[in-house]
């Protein structure tokens, strides 16, 4: 058995303290070696004559770790079968094709009848496959050194739950971390959520926390900045950014570098920095809500994380970004930038599009079709190829949110179904128009007229006042409360012919029924009746 290698560097000092008169044990002590193998040391020199001699004159190290070896020849490695000798071509191949062991397993699983390996043996054959081969080129960590205010890095990071007083519940909580590049200046927050207008929200308030922003900007994946991420050099040109990071970037002179897939060491100074976060200022957080736990994190930040000695830079992150970092960056805009999410979205039957829970009208042609919505915090406007087809107020209570032009002529009306609203409009056509429309209205106890009312007043409105006027008074004297009968009124311009003299009695109000007889009547004759002869 050979020595190890931290060992035969002391083979030197072994020698000139024994040759000093240092008993085994001193010697264990200072080498820090264990006694037996001082011992196989020791009697390996000894046999080869290189302990005696003049402590001046010591041996070099080739011929003390020739007469180690050679009293203890390395052993011969065991020579071991694996389960997947028999597909060791086809694993190797698919190795060198970038297969992972778990897709090698399951690939010869699925078509080698006979394939009887498990799938720690193809972890053990990889590990074995890749050392021999040796490492790659790709294999190589090639440290990037950056620039004063070239790069900052962004990421997420769980570290637990927090109440939250708004919705009265205990939430899961995520901390942002913004890392500068150049100093590991480090700004950071907690947030209930990933959302698109909370991610810009937060590089808003980290720029405003640095003031000046950096010229590129190096998130991870999520939607919230990344719509289709890359997955390598060879789909580079597929990659799709959120419309509203590249608003925010184009606000501020940045540009955006997303990391790719599966490679969060692209972003390893951020990456630290949440374990950062997590490890030392997270598990001594005394807070339960979140509006106190983000006040320690910013004392925390100001007090401990950008005035320690930083182990890469081995300077004060804050004193390094005065220093060289500030002047380099770009500075923040004169104006304050206001969040503006966009979102895509498709127009419903009704003509309206939703965005968080509310509904927005657009023109009822687009219906079926695909839009942008472009939302800032305090209006909503919807784009149809690139064109601004809608604009609405973005604050508001109700669900529907309707510009009347939007919908069909005819029929944008219809959407009202307030009796007051119908009767209002009516008023304005005169009072007999407010008069009928209400005889309208009580003609029947117990049926709803007010789908009757709507189609009354939006058909009358199509006329002058006077006709419409006219064609309710004849209507009303002929007892008919019907849509048909004022449409045929004014179809057949009877409106315009003079008015019966007779009054018709209300509809519904009928005080003796057609050809009834009173009480009185009846009587007169049962009595004239009982006078004449049987």
């Amino acid at each position: 058995m050979s020595a190890p290698r931290t060992d035969v560097h002391k083979l030197q000092e072994l020698v000139r303290l024994h040759r000093a008169g240092r008993a085994p044990r001193e010697i264990c002590r200072l080498l820090r070696l264990s006694p037996k193998t001082e011992l196989k040391y020791r009697r390996a020199l000894h046999a080869a004559g290189l302990l005696e001699g003049v402590s001046d004159a010591l041996p070099t190290l080739e011929t003390l770790r020739d007469a180690v070896e050679t009293a203890h020849p390395p052993a011969e490695p065991r020579q071991v079968t694996s389960t997947t000798d028999p597909w060791l071509t086809e694993l190797t191949q698919l190795l060198e094709e970038g297969a992972n062991a778990q897709a090698a397993f399951d690939k010869l699983s699925r078509e080698d009848p006979e394939f009887s390996a498990s799938y720690d043996a193809v972890k053990r054959t990889f590990r074995r496959l890749r050392k021999q081969a040796g490492p790659k080129a790709t294999d190589v960590a090639i440290p990037v050194v950056t620039a004063p205010g070239e790069v900052a890095q962004v990421d997420f990071g769980y570290v637990g739950r927090l109440f939250d007083p708004v919705s009265g519940k205990s939430r899961k909580t995520w901390v942002f971390a913004m890392t500068l590049g150049y100093s590991g200046l480090l700004y950071a927050r907690l947030v209930f959520d990933q959302r698109a207008d909370t991610w810009l929200d937060l590089h808003r308030r980290a720029f405003e926390f640095f003031g000046c922003s950096p010229r590129v900007l190096v998130p991870d994946n999520l939607k919230a900045a990344v719509i289709r991420a890359a997955f390598g050099s060879f789909d580079r040109h597929e990659l799709e950014l959120n419309r509203s990071y590249r608003e925010l970037a184009r606000f501020y002179g940045c540009l955006i570098d997303p990391t790719p897939t599966y490679a969060p060491q692209k972003k390893g100074k951020v990456e630290a920095s949440v374990r950062y976060i997590k490890g030392n200022w997270w598990p001594t957080c005394q807070a339960e809500e979140i509006a106190e736990a983000n006040a320690d994190l910013a004392r925390w930040l100001e007090e401990t994380a950008n005035c320690r000695m930083h182990r890469g830079t081995r300077e004060r992150p804050r004193a390094r970004f005065e220093s060289d970092e500030r002047q380099a960056m770009l500075a923040l805009p004169g104006v304050r930038f206001e969040p503006v999410v966009w979102k895509k979205a498709t127009v419903h039957p009704d003509s309206h599009c939703e965005f968080e829970r509310r509904l927005y009208s657009v023109p009822w042609r687009l219906i079926g079709t695909r839009v942008w919505i472009r939302a800032s915090d305090h209006s909503v406007e919807i784009y149809a190829d690139d064109t601004r087809v809608a604009t609405h107020e973005r604050r508001g209570t109700e669900r529907h949110c309707t510009n009347e032009l939007h919908l069909p002529e005819g029929r944008r009306d219809l959407r009202h179904r307030s009796e007051s609203y119908w009767l209002e409009r009516a008023d304005r056509l005169g009072e007999d128009v407010g008069a009928y429309v209400r005889a309208v209205r009580d003609s029947d106890e117990v049926l709803s007229k007010l789908r009757d009312i709507q189609a009354i007043v939006a058909h009358l409105e199509k006329f002058p006042k006077s006709r419409a006027v006219m064609a309710v008074r004849r209507a009303h004297a002929f007892g008919n409360y019907s849509y048909v009968g004022i449409k045929r009124i004014l179809r057949d311009a009877l409106d315009l012919q003079p008015l019966p003299t007779f009054v018709a009695p209300k509809h519904g109000r009928i005080s003796q029924p057609r050809f009834a007889r009173s009480a009185s009547e009846l009587m007169a004759q049962h009595d004239e009746g009982e006078h004449e002869p049987h």
